[in-house]
Order: C-alpha cells, then structure tokens, then sequence
C-alpha cells in the first residue's frame, strides 16, 4: 500500500488495535504525529480496550461451577459463557468484525447499510431498531411514549400488550439514564423500545421483539455487530427473544452497554 493511499478510519482502529502490517503502520504514526487530536482520540480507543479486558477477560480462566457440572441448575450461569464467547468476537479483533472494518473502509458507498456478513441490507432484527431508533431519538418533545417517572407503568403496559414482562435495564452505572419506552409495530406483532440518555444528551435505545426467536439457530445467542450509516447496532437473540441496542456511540462503548444489557437479563 502506497504512502499517496489516505488514512481511512479502518486505518486508525487497525493501528489501535495492532492489526497493521509494518509499512502502514509507519504512515499511520506519521499522520498521527502531525494530529494530535486525532492521536489523543486512538490512544483513548486502546485505554477504553485495555479496561474491556480487564474487565472481561478474567471470566475466561474462572472454572465451570460445580452446580453446572452437576446438571442440576444448567441456565444459573448462562451469560457468563456466552458473554465471554459474544465479547471476544464482538470486541478483540475477530476475523468476522476485521472483514468488516476492511470492507467498510474499502467500499463505503456500497456497504454504509450491511451488516456483518457484508449483506445487502442489516439482518430483520437490527434494521428495524436501526430505523426506530432514528426516527424517535431525535424527537426532543416526545422521544416515549411512557417517561421514567412511571416506569411501573411502562413495564405493566408493554408486558401486556407483548405478552412477557418487559422491564428495562437500569444502566445508571454505565452513565445512562432511562428516559422511558414505547410500544412499536413490527413485522407480525408488537414490540417495545426503551430510551436512555448520557449526560451530554446523546441516547440509546433498546430494541425487544419476540418475533426474531426463529431467525438465529437455536441456542446460538452470540452477540452481533452491524452499522446503519453512522448508527451503530449490537444485536442478539436469546430463545423467543430477539433484542438490539442502537446508538451512534463507538463500538468499543455499545459493546461495553451491550454486556451489562446481557447480564442484567440473565439475572432475572
């Protein structure tokens, strides 16, 4: 690769994450020692890793429980296998999210709307909460449809229109609060939409159907990345459940909210 080919965004995670081959990672140091900013902004991507695993590697190496090798309670510690195994394709450099680094930054105009596997468009699950997640976020009156404030409410009424509880996760920990929910239409049913916000105004949604169940192979509830424009989706299924989180956020940070999503569902 010529030193006259631009840095692309590609570039800057490939280097981050140290996936480049000598010589571009070279002329990537010498575009970042001209852009402080730019380097400030690529060192905070490989801190923000370096803490994900701290954070998540550990459960790696921890022993199978006695209880699950016995068989007797083998859904008590679920997430903690599945999310090692969701984080590790999802966050370390997995050949199937490195392809599609590559092929974004190749091929742009083409793939803005794939999903992972490069698709022509993002799989069902994640284009319809790409798409809720566009039109209601920005709407500063309205944004739900049921605020916060009555969240028992919110739960009592989304549980009976979908026909299971649906009580959103609390995600004050991770500096997102809840602004509220609403009931949208999908393909063949209901489904919910929970909003939070951060403290600089930036929102993420929860996207909760009970139509995608059919849709992954059974068990198979590892988690999924896809991008929608600048919109960035995490998505799994789990049994009838299909559930997405949409953001502009990094994918290092929705990951990061995508995990504690994960666990908190498993513990109920």
């Amino acid at each position: 690769m010529s030193s006259s080919t631009p840095i692309t965004e590609a570039d800057l995670h490939a280097w981050a994450d140290g996936q480049l081959a000598a010589e571009r990672a070279r002329e990537v140091e010498a575009y970042l020692a001209a852009r402080p900013e730019e380097l400030r902004r690529v060192e905070a991507w490989r801190e923000q890793k370096a803490q994900l695993r701290a954070l998540f590697d550990p459960v790696l190496d921890e022993p199978a429980p006695a209880r699950l090798l016995r068989a007797a309670r083998p859904r008590q510690a679920w997430w903690l296998q599945r999310l090692a195994a969701g984080l590790a394709i999802a966050l370390l450099g997995g050949a199937l999210g490195w392809g599609l680094r590559g092929q974004l930054a190749e091929q742009a105009p083409q793939l803005a709307q794939a999903g992972p596997a490069g698709d022509a468009r993002l799989p069902d699950l994640a284009e319809r909460a790409a798409i809720a997640h566009a039109v209601y976020s920005p709407d500063q009156r309205r944004p739900v449809e049921v605020d916060a404030a009555h969240e028992d409410q919110l739960v009592a009424w989304l549980s009976k229109r979908i026909g299971a509880t649906m009580r959103p996760p609390h995600l004050q920990s991770l500096g997102y609060a809840l602004e509220g929910g609403r009931l949208l239409p999908g393909a063949s049913g209901p489904v919910a939409q929970f909003m939070y916000r951060d403290a600089a105004g930036a929102k993420l949604t929860l996207y909760v159907s009970r139509e995608s169940g059919a849709a992954e192979p059974a068990g198979d509830t590892a988690f999924r990345f896809a991008r929608r424009g600048e919109l960035n989706v995490f998505y799994w299924v789990d049994g009838p459940f299909g559930y997405a989180l949409s953001a502009g956020a990094e994918r290092a940070e929705l990951a990061r909210v995508s995990a504690e999503v994960y666990k908190q569902l498993g513990q109920r």
